[in-house]
């Protein structure tokens, strides 16, 4: 009687639909991809993001004979491009340019952020990105040294760029005021809407220094038009070697803020999906132009496993949860 109740119509109705289901689901991948792919940036054009995007984007399509298109969806600190691309079809052909601002500090801040940290497929790192403190070459500032001072001995005075309270850029001279038993107010944030216009404000003298990823600031660095002061990499990076790290100038604590890149995908995406991902992105780390494309907006190559991605992840979440509750921005 048990047997006859199990192998009724509808049972076999319903293993049919999930054997069906299964097989469409596998020859779909298979013939992955058939139409353009969209790499969906949450961020404005010009930006790191963007440009990592465009540079990943060049390889990929000539790996996967199809056309990738980098549409910018910016807005909300990357909180809208983020939800655009965890609401989309998971069918790999909208995937998101995730940032360390939108998807390790924004969930970190906000609990009532409509996605988390870990609401996505992760498809692997791609680069890591240095944060270098800068001023202008006219500043009385020669060294790290020279402004720290500076801070501490005027505070309130000196001010300083960033995208925004609870950005990369705020966090990081939060991180420096808090290292120095300083008030958060002994260097006044100006808010800007990016990390250009915050470059720029240093340029124009707007502010007395900023603190934010070298992908923004390396061409002025190199052209002589910014000086900078600190990178916050364990060891120097080699488009500007002759500027110390955060342990030589004695904050080893400033390591902890960090740009990246990394291509996640919708949540549930088909695991033979992130595995033709995953040989693109293989290639990509042989490839001498996404190399050289690194190099010209100051990104070190980190090509990472999905698994290792989301460990890298994770670490960063926990990193910035603390630093937000620490430094009161939560």
């Amino acid at each position: 009687m048990k047997i006859f109740q199990i192998l009724t119509p509808s049972y076999f109705l319903k293993s049919i639909t999930i054997c069906f289901f299964i097989y469409f689901s596998n020859a779909f991948a298979q013939n992955y991809p058939n139409k353009p792919i969209t790499i969906v940036v949450p961020f404005n054009a010009g930006g790191d993001a963007d440009q990592s995007a465009r540079n990943l984007a060049t390889v990929a399509q000539n790996v996967l004979k199809q056309p990738i298109i980098v549409a910018n969806k910016s807005g909300a600190s990357g909180a809208i491009g983020s939800q655009f691309v965890k609401d989309a079809a998971q069918d790999g052909y909208t995937l998101l340019m995730a940032r360390v601002g939108s998807q390790s500090v924004l969930p970190a801040m906000k609990s009532d952020l409509n996605y988390k940290w870990n609401d996505f497929t992760f498809i692997g790192l791609l680069e890591l990105n240095p944060v270098v403190c800068v001023v202008h070459p006219d500043s009385p500032y020669k060294t790290f040294d020279d402004l720290t001072k500076a801070i501490a001995s005027q505070p309130g005075k000196l001010n300083y760029s960033s995208s925004g309270p609870g950005t990369i850029l705020n966090f990081g001279p939060q991180l420096i005021l808090q290292t120095l038993k300083l008030k958060p107010d002994a260097a006044v944030n100006i808010s800007y809407k990016g990390g250009s216009e915050a470059v720029v404000a240093v340029l124009a003298k707007e502010v007395d220094f900023s603190c934010g990823n070298l992908t923004s600031a390396l061409t002025q660095i190199n052209s002589g038009k910014l000086r900078a002061l600190v990178v916050t990499t364990p060891d120097r990076v080699r488009d500007i070697p002759s500027v110390p790290t955060a342990k030589e100038v004695g904050m080893p604590q400033l390591e902890a803020i960090v740009g990246w890149s990394a291509l996640y995908g919708p949540p549930k995406l088909s695991p033979d999906i992130v595995a033709k991902w995953v040989e693109v992105l293989a290639i990509a780390d042989k490839d001498v132009n996404w190399q050289a494309g690194n190099a010209r907006y100051g990104g070190i190559p980190r090509i990472l496993s999905p698994t290792d991605t989301e460990k890298f992840a994770a670490s960063q979440y926990v990193s910035y949860s603390k630093l937000s509750t620490q430094l009161g921005i939560k």
